[in-house]
């Protein structure tokens, strides 16, 4: 199944590319105007909200379809679609992310006389194996004990492990998780810098719930405060992580025949936990530490006894993408900064991302830039920005490593169809929709490109903002896309 929507997504992507020097100027006839005008003027969850929509032909960029195109709005998880174009110019679609293992001192009689350093370079796809393979390397170069010290150097980054407008809510959260050069995912969805915590009703009512860590790891601490509830029970779970500290506190009921559920919870200092895990893997193989494990810098003399690497920049923009991965898009704008102008921070990144989204025909200075995940309430982008930048990548090497990334309306795989998997699945629409979502509360927005029942390509950006309740943002843009797709 997987690898028939594979295949068909390659075909839809061939078409794709293949009908665009085609397709002939879309006119932008009264009935399409007329009825996307009807629906936002007496749509009743639109009162008192504001919409953005622009709708451009793919081909020529020509404006079909205008709605308050030029307002900056929120744009949500609409900005990584921004930060994934210029990540993709500046850094390029083979770009990988390096991790590396480096000592001091002198090896003698399988003894490690020196310290251990861990250097990140803002990978954010390391996992626990990838730990265990890093010590599986120092066993083969005969290294079975480390008499000095286990050193994690994270300074490819700046400090500031938040975002400016970043939430405190959303502290806990896996989607608000601190960013760090040197930090790890608990699974090949790569939610860096969080653990996957998974929880089970017991055998029988009246014992606590089965609480499962992904990683397993001392680094995090579990309370478990639940209770497996009758089958007609209510199924009802919080998670609190205490403030700068990694104990989460787990409460509520689970009924005894439910299929439980998963968190992902944020850790408190990324940098110490990928160290807990390579410390554990490398106790795992039996390389035993002396020391300390520390924060701090690696010395130029150091040796280099091993460097991973990441998957492609492109392969990344995957998850990043179809599953709006909030840390790609923060971690890609450090490395933007960090490449460019020789600081991993946000103010460079920005300046980096800006430089590079002109090029592309933006108008920068009708846009408000605070993030690279659009987490922040302050970020401000016109709809008509939107649709000019996805007009103009289409002209980019790296446009089908874009143009994949995006979540496939209907597509049911979670790779495929992301954030889009459970929505838009009528035949008008299904599959023939490559967008981006985005929301935050008060806020939903969508843009990408619709093949219409015509085999026409058109981009569209639909930006609703000042919502009563996001979900039913959602229907109305789908609504919109409908229409978009049967002119």
């Amino acid at each position: 199944m997987v690898l028939l929507r594979r295949l068909n997504l390659i075909i839809f992507i061939s078409v794709f590319t293949t009908i665009l020097p085609q397709t002939q100027p879309v006119l932008a006839e009264d009935n399409l105007g007329h009825q996307l005008n009807q629906l936002l003027n007496e749509e009743p969850d639109l009162q008192g909200a504001i919409a953005g929509v622009s709708i451009r032909n793919a081909t020529n960029g020509e404006v079909l379809y205008d709605h308050l195109g030029d307002v900056r709005l929120r744009p949500a998880s609409n900005m990584k679609l921004l930060t994934a174009a210029a990540a993709l110019s500046v850094l390029g679609e083979d770009y990988t992310f390096k991790t590396e293992v480096l000592m001091d001192g002198t090896v003698k009689k399988k003894t490690l006389h020196g310290n251990l350093y861990l250097k990140g370079k803002g990978d954010p796809t390391l996992l626990k194996e990838d730990f265990d393979n890093m010590a599986a390397e120092l066993k083969t170069i005969g290294i079975q004990k480390i008499t000095g010290q286990l050193i994690g150097d994270d300074t490819w980054y700046d400090d500031i492990r938040y975002s400016v407008d970043l939430p405190w809510s959303d502290e806990q959260t896996y989607y608000g998780a601190q960013i760090s050069a040197l930090t790890a995912s608990p699974t090949k969805d790569y939610d860096s810098g969080s653990v996957l915590i998974e929880v089970k009703p017991g055998n029988v009512e009246g014992d606590k719930a089965e609480v499962t860590l992904t990683p397993n790891t001392e680094f995090v601490k579990i309370i478990n405060q639940t209770e497996t509830v009758a089958k007609d029970g209510k199924k009802k779970l919080t998670y609190e992580r205490e403030h700068a500290k990694n104990t989460i506190t787990i409460t509520g009921t689970l009924p005894v025949t439910s299929k439980g559920e998963k968190e992902w919870i944020g850790v408190w200092e990324p940098t110490r936990y990928a160290l807990a895990l390579f410390k554990q893997s490398l106790e795992q193989k039996g390389i035993h530490l002396t020391g300390k494990i520390k924060i701090g810098t690696t010395p130029t003399d150091a040796k280099i006894v091993h460097t991973r690497s990441s998957i492609k920049l492109s392969e990344l923009l995957v998850p990043f993408m179809k599953l709006s991965n909030n840390g790609h898009a923060e971690t890609l704008v450090k490395e933007m900064g960090r490449v460019v102008k020789g600081e991993g921070s946000w103010e460079k990144g920005i300046e980096v991302m800006e430089a590079e989204l002109a090029k592309f025909g933006i108008n920068t200075e009708t846009l408000v830039l605070r993030d690279g995940s659009g987490i922040s309430h302050v970020n401000l982008v016109p709809a008509a920005q939107l649709s000019q930048l996805l007009v103009a990548v289409q002209q980019q090497t790296w446009f089908l490593a874009f143009l994949h990334s995006l979540p496939v309306a209907g597509a049911s795989e979670k790779m495929e169809g992301g954030s889009l998997r459970s929505r838009m699945k009528g035949p008008d629409v299904k599959e023939k929709v490559f967008a981006k979502t985005g929301t935050i509360s008060t806020v939903s927005t969508i843009s990408g490109y619709v093949t219409t029942k015509s085999r026409q390509t058109l981009v569209f950006s639909i930006m609703l903002n000042n919502l009563m309740e996001d979900a039913k943002g959602k229907k109305i843009e789908d609504k919109l896309i409908s229409i978009i797709a049967n002119h």
